[in-house]
């Protein structure tokens, strides 16, 4: 199989030739100080990884929903361990938003959310803009200069990551939006609506447009680390299942990220209609995974992504401790339907390792 067709095979949830691997995006920071600054499509070719590559396209919005949220960013300065911190004013027809971050050489993080009170909210849900028109170019020619090599994938429009519950979240604060849910239910789905009418705008677009091989929804907010299966299944649920049912329409295939706790969501991810379901993290990672348990319980319903310790095999690892990992992996998943992949991004680890990921998968044959 080319490693395209053997990625599509693990997606339709069948068994190709071999397991597939792939990382969980390169991070710039890595290419930059393990590999001498190549690009994403080089670092996978070093390798011989199966490619995955994680672009999308941009989008055009009307002058005039431009002129009611008008975004001004102010660089505060980098203090002496290299950390930047910057304030984002937004202006709106009814009032200001403000939002701070920080960010340095490895990451960014957001200090103070956007939303503080009701009334923020509010703002953002009418004037946060919407977009009108989508160029889906770059995706296009990722596809072109991926090849058969492999895919592309790519997330929906939205505020921080598609999920409306994670997108919540990153506006006011997890343990804000989750305090809410308990005490003002209600307000809580007026906003998650609001927040979601935007996604389901964006899928719209997408459709005939953008030629993703795959579409990732969700968030790690949904986690069963952060909020409980009946939070998940009252506050998630219905608005991912009408985005699953929105890009399902448009020819999708759609993985459902949960980067923490996911054995208690089984189910409910199930019920939302996704394909397929990552990052599988291990408890070394901070999550609950166990793979060979998620594959009996759910794997004639779902493909799975990640389930690699990275910290354990790319970071503090040796190529056999790597091998004798993936091996392990492998076994859980004997019928397919499963790419070997680092349960979450990853900033370290000496290349040997990776380059043991790699030739171990290709030992791992159906």
């Amino acid at each position: 199989m080319t490693p395209r067709e053997r990625l599509l095979t693990a997606i339709d949830n069948s068994k190709p030739d071999r397991l597939p691997c792939q990382v969980h995006g390169w991070m710039e920071y890595y290419l930059k100080t393990y590999l001498g600054g190549c690009d994403a499509y080089q670092a996978y070719e070093r390798f011989g990884l199966d490619m995955v590559i994680y672009t999308g396209p941009s989008y055009s919005f009307d002058e005039r929903d431009l002129a009611k949220w008008v975004v001004e960013h102010t660089d505060l300065g980098t203090d002496a361990d290299g950390v930047t911190t910057w304030i984002q004013t937004i202006k709106t027809p009814e009032g200001e938003l403000t939002t701070e971050g920080a960010y340095d050489a490895i990451t960014g993080w957001t200090t103070v959310p956007m939303v503080k009170t009701k009334g923020d909210l509010e703002l953002f849900a009418r004037y946060f803009p919407v977009p009108s028109g989508i160029d889906g170019s770059a995706v296009r020619e990722a596809r072109e200069r991926v090849g058969d090599r492999g895919i592309v994938r790519g997330g929906i429009y939205g505020y921080g990551q598609a999920g409306a519950w994670q997108s919540l979240c990153c506006l006011m604060g997890t343990q804000e939006a989750i305090m809410a849910a308990m005490d003002e239910p209600d307000w809580v789905r007026h906003a998650l609506k609001s927040i979601n009418d935007k996604c389901l705008r964006g899928i719209e677009l997408m459709a005939g447009a953008v030629p993703f091989d795959l579409v990732e929804i969700g968030g790690g907010a949904g986690s069963n680390t952060v909020i409980s299966p009946r939070l998940h299944e009252e506050f998630c649920l219905p608005h991912d299942r009408a985005q699953v049912d929105a890009l399902h329409q448009g020819g999708f295939k759609v993985v459902y990220h949960l980067c923490g706790g996911l054995m208690k969501m089984l189910d409910n991810v199930v019920a939302n209609g996704a394909d397929g379901l990552e990052t599988m993290t291990p408890p070394g990672m901070g999550g609950d995974c166990d793979l060979a348990l998620a594959n009996k319980l759910v794997g004639d319903r779902l493909f799975f992504v990640g389930g690699f310790d990275q910290n354990a095999g790319f970071e503090h690892g040796t190529p056999e401790v790597v091998r004798r990992m993936v091996f392990h992996l492998h076994s859980a998943c004997p019928d397919g339907g499963y790419i070997c992949c680092p349960s979450d991004h990853f900033f370290h680890g000496d290349p040997a390792n990776l380059q043991a990921f790699v030739d171990a998968c290709r030992e791992c044959v159906y």
